[in-house]
């Protein structure tokens, strides 16, 4: 994958382990390419092989493979890393940043869509969740299960990347909600971020009100920490007023306890409970936009992509009051919930007044352009430009 050089057109280098599909934050990367790729001469370091015919199918972007160079990293080691059973999130990253300062080529812009990131020179970085918070989430931590481990395993990452806080801190920090802003504030003294929400990939159908039914969708992974089983207690508990109500569970279940627990009782509801899993892309958009709700089971999640997906859609959507999911839903106190009583009370009450739920789906409307690609792409070329107008100036590592 090779561009033909440019001589009047600016260097740019892209620095993520990989874009391809499925995940959020590939997906942010992918529409960095997309915007980058019409006016840079662009370089994209990863990991992994850059293929672009599944990320353009995937993400909904026309990415053209002859017009970016894919500089791979560490190609004989990333197979090795990519057949263990933990993620190894950290050390990708960490690989990764080594590689980029070992290069000594100039570019007017080096950028990284996979959080913090000390790229020895004025760049921009785009935080999905601080790498560097310490403790993990527990979600984090579930796949090393030894706290020794744990921390023998930050301590090589760390010594790898050889990141520093003031290198770190040169960036221009773009985050994916006001949420996690405050989190990159408070863990870096104070240092400043721009809320650039990711894009939901594609377009939705404007299916009427009256023509939808009144059900419920959940996207996401079958996974401990989407609170699955809370969504069924939820809904269950709804149905006893309303036993009209149905709920379209979008996911992949996996081989762990959990997932297993959940299918169970998803067998157990399934007069009312359908899972459906590995659909293609365009049968979930015309699954979401046949129902008129929509609930979420995360507590604080960072952005929320399946949340956004479903306001596209135009459903009226729930969601646990913390984290940066409760922006995606204009931050409207009757759509968020902290129990599953509060939950069954504010669904029920959309259920009874029809009006009451229109004017929550009429809240949601403005939300909706908010998290298209296009307007991802405005904001991510005119914070591009703010940023080389301010000194983004050509730099040798």
């Amino acid at each position: 994958m090779k561009q033909t050089s440019h001589e009047s057109r600016p260097r740019a280098l892209l620095m993520q382990p990989s874009v391809q599909p499925p995940g959020g934050g590939n997906g942010v990367a992918a529409w960095m390419i997309q915007a980058l790729h019409a006016r840079f001469d662009l370089t994209v370091l990863t990991l992994e092989p850059l293929d672009v015919e599944p990320i353009n199918r995937f993400y909904g972007t026309s990415i053209d493979p002859s017009r970016l160079t894919n500089l791979r990293a560490m190609p004989r080691l990333y197979p090795l890393l990519k057949r263990a059973k933990a993620p190894l999130a950290l050390m990708k990253s960490s690989l990764l940043m080594r590689a980029l300062h070992g290069m000594a080529t100039p570019y007017d812009l080096v950028l990284t869509a996979n959080n913090e990131a000390d790229l020895h020179r004025p760049g921009i970085q785009y935080v999905h969740y601080p790498t560097y918070i310490r403790p993990r989430p527990d979600v984090d931590q579930r796949s090393y299960h030894d706290e020794r481990v744990m921390r023998l395993y930050y301590a090589l990452c760390d010594r790898i990347a050889a990141a520093s806080r003031d290198g770190i801190k040169r960036n221009l920090t773009l985050v994916n909600s006001d949420w996690t802003g405050r989190l990159m504030r408070g863990w870096y003294d104070g240092h400043p971020t721009v809320t650039l929400y990711p894009p939901v990939a594609g377009d939705f159908p404007d299916v009427p009100w009256e023509a939808r039914a009144p059900g419920f969708v959940c996207v996401g992974r079958i996974a401990p920490e989407k609170n699955i089983e809370r969504i069924i207690e939820i809904l269950a508990a709804v149905r006893e007023r309303f036993p009209e109500v149905r709920l379209h569970l979008v996911g992949t279940a996996g081989s762990d306890a959990y997932s297993q627990r959940v299918l169970r009782r998803v067998e157990h509801e399934r007069a009312w409970v359908t899972l459906y899993e590995n659909i293609p892309r365009d049968e979930l958009v015309r699954l979401v936009a046949s129902q008129r709700f929509g609930i979420h089971g995360m507590d604080e999640e960072h952005f929320g992509m399946a949340v956004a997906e479903m306001v596209r859609a135009g459903c009226v959507v729930w969601v646990p009051d913390g984290g940066g999911q409760i922006e995606i839903v204009a931050a409207d106190p009757r759509l968020r919930y902290r129990s599953v009583d509060e939950a069954v009370a504010r669904i029920t009450r959309a259920l009874e007044d029809d009006l009451h739920a229109q004017e929550l789906r009429a809240t949601l409307v403005p939300q909706r352009e908010r998290f298209t690609e296009r307007e991802f792409v405005r904001r991510f070329d005119a914070i591009i430009d703010r940023f080389l107008a301010a000194g983004g100036a050509p730099v040798t590592s």
